[in-house]
C-alpha cells in the first residue's frame, strides 16, 4: 500500500472545513491511518518546503503555513499520492475545476487549502517529518 501525506493549510481550518477535506479523500477508498494538529514552527516548515528553498516564494510559504495551526494527515490506498491529488486539483485554485478541493475551497496560490505528497518517494520523505512510526495505524477497512 501507499502512503500519503496531506496537510490541510491554515486557511482551511480557520474555514471549518478539516472534516470536509478528510471526508472527501476517504469517500475516495483511501484510508486515514495518522491524524494530528499542529502548529508548524519555522524550522519544520523550512525542512517541509527545502525542495523550494531557493524560489522567491519560499519565504512567504513558510511564513503562511507557520501562521496558523495545520491538520496533518496520512492516508494509505492503492495509488494514494495519484488519487489523494487528482483529489486535490491544480495548485492554483482558479485553476482547479469545481468538485476538486482546491477548487471548490481554495482561495488564491498560497491559501490553496491542502498540501499533498507529489510521489511515493516524497511522501516517505513529508511523513518522517511529521508522524514517529508509532503513530502511524494501519489497518483493513471493515466493510
Amino acid at each position: 500500500m501507499e502512503r500519503s501525506l496531506i496537510i490541510i493549510k491554515p486557511d482551511a481550518v480557520e474555514r471549518g472545513l478539516t472534516g470536509t477535506i478528510l471526508s472527501r479523500l476517504e469517500g475516495l477508498g483511501l484510508k486515514l491511518v495518522a491524524l494530528k494538529m499542529l502548529h508548524l514552527d519555522k524550522m519544520l516548515a523550512r525542512q517541509h518546503y527545502a525542495v523550494h528553498k531557493e524560489k522567491p516564494f519560499f519565504d512567504d510559504l513558510v511564513n503562511y503555513i507557520t501562521s496558523a495551526p495545520v491538520v496533518t494527515a496520512v492516508f494509505e490506498g492503492e495509488r494514494a499520492v495519484e488519487v489523494s491529488r487528482e483529489a486535490m486539483g491544480p495548485t492554483d485554485p482558479s485553476r482547479a475545476a469545481a468538485g476538486t478541493i482546491r477548487g471548490d475551497f481554495g482561495l488564491d496560490i498560497q491559501r490553496n487549502s491542502i498540501h499533498g505528497s507529489d510521489s511515493a518517494e516524497t511522501a516517505e520523505r513529508e511523513i518522517k517529518l511529521f508522524f514517529s512510526q508509532d503513530e502511524i495505524f494501519s489497518r483493513r477497512r471493515e466493510k
